[in-house]
């Protein structure tokens, strides 16, 4: 819709990117400053209050008078926009530990689809009632999932409820406590270090795809490229049964799949530059090495502390999102000077740095459990 809304003010080209940028300033400052606040208040609460803020903001950029008032709202959309990292942590502390992978997996298909639902339905209102309508819609739809989380999710209590909880935690004592989190928790660490990772190298295809494509010997218009993004929809179905590999057979090795996965779909998208099969194929693959990455380490990072939960999954996404930025730059400064290759390097380093942080992480593990082990034989001596 972008075309459309600039259009309607008068701007056209770069000035338009400032938009999405707008959006994804106020989710990370969301993300940050409204995320912990799952761990403090009773989150059914917190996801009303989200969704009415978000409700205002679509309404004032439905009715924006002017380019700088749309930048205004957009930043307030995104700001408010953090509904899915409250759910998440939420319903994961409703099911059993055992059924947290599936849980997690299940939830993030469903988010996955709704992204690629949106981008189909911009479309087609945008081109035939205008982008205004298409806010007014996305109105709509908050004010149904409004009704469906009160109708379908109980009412609970802050994640801990003892006096010392963070419930009773000042907000800006919340917020540093994230701090404590990263320092402490050593698997906290290897998620967000390989979350960066691999989401830096999923951000380095999409952010130069258009691009490459745009380059002999394929001169495809970004239309065409925005295409690639339906061969999604096969890892989107794979998400609850990525969600039940990892109840299974544990987190990292789950991650520790995807992040192969990912590495050898940049060697297949590096034969793009001779053939499309490949990077067909090599797209595939890399959705299904991302989302496992993501599904396993959202959903082992969340055993860590019952009483800190979205505060683990907000330091998490943060750090995710991050790599995603930086991921999307890289790729478009190899794939502008070396072409496919250079974008495939970038991946393929990125997917080898998660393994080596994998590695380390595993390392750790197989240390302290010798450790233990050793004071178990002293002991009995």
């Amino acid at each position: 819709m972008l075309a459309l809304i600039g259009a309607s003010f008068g701007h056209a080209g770069s000035s338009l990117g400032v938009i999405a940028m707008c959006t994804q300033i106020g989710y990370a400052c969301g993300l940050v400053l409204f995320g912990p606040l799952g761990d403090r208040m009773e989150p059914r609460r917190l996801i009303g209050m989200l969704v009415l803020a978000n409700i205002a903001s679509l309404l004032l950029c439905a009715s924006a008078p002017n380019f700088a008032v749309l930048l205004a709202a957009s930043v307030a959309i995104g700001l408010t926009a953090i509904t899915a990292q409250i759910i998440i942590p939420t319903v994961s502390g409703l099911v059993p530990v055992q059924q947290r992978g599936k849980a997690v997996g299940s939830l993030m298909s469903g988010l996955f689809a709704g992204q690629l639902f949106a981008r189909l339905v911009a479309g087609i209102v945008g081109a035939h009632a205008g982008w205004r309508p298409m806010y007014g819609l996305a109105v709509a739809l908050e004010v149904i999932l409004l009704l469906i989380v009160r109708a379908t999710l109980p009412a609970t209590q802050p994640h801990m409820a003892h006096q010392a909880g963070p419930e009773t935690l000042p907000y800006g004592q919340l917020i540093r406590s994230m701090a404590r989190l990263v320092r402490n928790e050593p698997l906290l660490r290897e998620a967000c270090a390989s979350g960066f990772l691999l989401f830096a190298a999923f951000s380095a295809l999409w952010g130069s795809l258009a691009f490459l494509l745009a380059r002999p010997p394929y001169r495809y218009g970004s239309d065409v490229a925005g295409l690639f993004g339906l061969f999604s929809l096969l890892g989107m179905l794979a998400s609850p049964t990525i969600g039940k590999w990892t109840d299974r057979y544990g987190g990292r090795r789950v991650v520790a799949a995807g992040a192969l996965a990912v590495a050898c779909a940049f060697a297949l998208i590096a034969g793009a530059a001779f053939h499309l099969a490949w990077l067909l194929a090599g797209i595939v693959v890399l959705d299904f090495g991302s989302r496992a990455s993501l599904v396993a380490n959202q959903s082992r990072l969340l055993t860590i502390a019952s009483a800190a939960r979205s505060r683990l999954n907000t330091v998490f996404m943060s750090c995710y999102f991050a790599g995603g930025a930086c991921g999307s730059s890289l790729g478009a400064v190899a794939a502008g000077r070396y072409g496919w290759q250079g974008l495939a390097g970038v991946g393929v380093a990125a997917a080898c740095g998660a393994l080596v942080v994998l590695g380390i992480g595993a390392q750790r593990v197989m240390r302290r459990r010798l450790e233990a082990d050793q004071h178990v034989a002293g002991e009995l001596r």
